[in-house]
């Protein structure tokens, strides 16, 4: 079905309004949103009634509604279980906006990779020059960003250079544990972690009282005891109690979540409630360093 861009605007604009009140939307609200005169809006809105690409709704609460001819026609798959896409612009995420597909203008040039992202939301909210970043995606958690380079308003899409892509992981954490679980008692001397650590080649080490992990111990946590003078301490006496952790089976982008979210640098692996190893940041970096 052929629309006129006015009238592609006003579709695009109710589905975005709709979405957020999930009740009908009067035309003063999209002629806001689309910087048109109400009358506009009205006029354009009796032609689609007629194409049942709207439903009008009487009374003091009244509006226009969407049909799945809306979404027909502006080939917007209606799904109940969506999951919002996010979209930051300039390092914020901007509420009420979600990304709809993305596609790519250009892939063969390592430097000039362009794309198109078209998004359910108000896409005025997005100026060329902006940097945004794109996901990650429900299915492959791809991560995009760029400059924005251009808008269509029509198509309540967004054109950048990509500057960046990732996709992270999504086997289970299991695969990148290191099985060996390093650990030193929690009478131990910091003398002797650091030891532990310099001979394994790590920087942060599990501390254990008889069978029970009770804490962990860093290379950083050795060093703040040094600069203050406790050169005589014990591992218990420094060491972090608050271990985060993470289930073997949940896929590895969670762990990567973890580390961002908690602000560490090492996470306790666990598979039916026992330790089975730790993953750290340098473990990430070499996962995504495969793909």
């Amino acid at each position: 079905m052929e629309l006129t861009p006015i009238q592609r605007e006003i579709l695009t604009s109710l589905v975005t309004l709709y979405r957020e009140k999930n009740q009908a939307v009067k035309g003063e609200e999209i002629a806001e949103m689309i910087s048109r005169s109400p009358g506009t809006v009205r006029n354009q809105m009796q032609s689609l009634k007629a194409l049942r690409l709207v439903e009008g709704v009487p009374g003091p609460k009244g509006g226009y509604k969407t049909t799945s001819g809306t979404y027909e026609v502006l080939q917007i798959r209606e799904c109940g279980d969506e999951i919002t896409v996010p979209i930051t612009r300039n390092g914020r995420v901007v509420e009420g906006v979600t990304a709809l597909d993305i596609s790519f203008t250009s892939v063969r040039h390592p430097d000039l990779c362009n794309g198109v992202v078209r998004v359910i939301g108000d896409v005025r909210e997005f100026d060329i020059g902006d940097w945004i970043q794109v996901g990650p995606t429900p299915v492959n958690k791809l991560i995009l960003s760029g400059v924005v380079t251009g808008r269509g308003d029509t198509e309540n899409a967004i054109v950048f250079s990509v500057e960046e892509m990732l996709s992270l992981p999504k086997r289970p954490v299991r695969e990148y544990v290191k099985r060996d679980i390093i650990s030193v008692g929690l009478n131990a001397t910091v003398q002797e972690a650091s030891r532990v650590m310099v001979r394994h080649n790590i920087h942060g080490v599990l501390v254990k009282n008889k069978d029970k992990v009770v804490g962990i111990v860093t290379f950083m946590d050795i060093g703040r005891a040094f600069a203050s003078g406790k050169i005589t301490v014990k591992v218990r006496d420094i060491m972090s109690r608050d271990i985060v952790s993470i289930q073997a089976d949940e896929p590895f982008y969670e762990a990567v979540k973890l580390f961002n979210r908690k602000n560490v640098g090492r996470i306790m692996v666990i598979d039916d409630d026992k330790p089975i190893g730790v993953v750290s940041k340098t473990d990430v970096l070499h996962a995504l360093a495969l793909f």
